[in-house]
């Protein structure tokens, strides 16, 4: 009988896998076009505003804001729902930091509600978990696999609570036809190295609530309302500086192009998987949404 190859027997695998190459020169005749513009400030150039544009034709939204990171978007999405300090938000206890900083960043508590079997929120616990100070629900689409989002927005409105959508690793994906990122009253994105398009680290806000596009737009921006006919600088209210470069945008204009297929790729490789290890003992692969 052959060994483990841990315990001196052959590898199954020889070579290793393929490094991972995201980007190539479609990337950089953009990047060259942004250096050759001579700004590479987001808010006064052409590649930030093309990307916010690209973002809402792919999701079927009027409004994205551009940010510095994942994080960044998501601090923006609380930010424009702008709850008040000692105010609750329940999310997923699984999650990156980057789900609950933002949560801290603007004096809220965060209220961890529990997780189903798919590991994202279970709409059931959620409930249970509202106070009269719940100010807001961050679903947290975990690993690409989608929250039970009919739930969570049943729950949503019949509380009138917001529902925020953390898409950081559920970019292009559909769930019962929809893209992720639709369902909730505003979405974040993460272009950080390891998603499905990445411009190194960068992220994006959306929203289809009109009364909300100032707000997230500005809160990115220092507060600056950048609008003809005020004060040069005028800020309306605290918030930090999350704008995202020219250079992040030229990238992230050619990740856009490719996102679906990157997803789908990565989803048969996911499917693959699953079905290899489905039949082995104490294994319980993750029911995918």
């Amino acid at each position: 009988m052959d060994r483990l190859a841990i315990n001196g027997g052959t590898p199954c695998r020889q070579r290793p896998f393929p490094q991972r190459a995201p980007y190539g020169e479609e990337e950089i005749e953009l990047l060259e076009q942004a250096v050759r513009s001579q700004n590479l400030f987001g808010m006064g150039g052409t590649m930030v505003p093309r990307l916010e544009q690209a973002f809402c034709e792919l999701y079927g939204v009027r409004h994205a804001a551009a940010s510095s990171s994942g994080t960044a978007a998501l601090h923006v999405a609380i930010g424009t729902i702008n709850p008040s300090p000692g105010d609750e938000i329940i999310t997923a206890p699984i999650t990156d930091a980057g789900t609950i900083l933002p949560i801290v960043y603007q004096n809220c508590i965060p209220v961890f509600a529990d997780v189903d079997e798919t590991y994202t929120l279970d709409p059931a616990d959620v409930e249970r978990k509202i106070t009269a100070r719940t100010a807001a629900i961050v679903a947290v689409h975990l690993f690409g696999n989608a929250c039970n989002m009919e739930a969570l927005v049943e729950v949503a409105r019949r509380h009138g609570i917001p529902l925020v959508e953390d898409c950081s690793q559920a970019h292009a994906t559909r769930y019962q036809g929809r893209y992720l990122g639709a369902w909730g009253d505003i979405a974040t994105f993460s272009f950080q190295q390891s998603k499905h398009m990445t411009t190194g680290d960068g992220g994006m806000t959306i929203t289809n609530r009109d009364e909300w596009a100032d707000r997230m737009s500005m809160f990115r921006d220092k507060g600056w309302t950048r609008q003809a006919g005020l004060a040069r600088r005028s800020y309306l209210f605290l918030a930090p500086n999350y704008r995202m470069t020219e250079l992040q945008g030229a990238v992230g204009l050619a990740q856009i192009r490719k996102v679906r297929t990157v997803v789908e790729q990565r989803t048969a490789l996911g499917t693959r998987l699953n079905e290899r290890i489905n039949g082995i003992e104490g294994l319980h692969p993750v029911p995918v949404e």
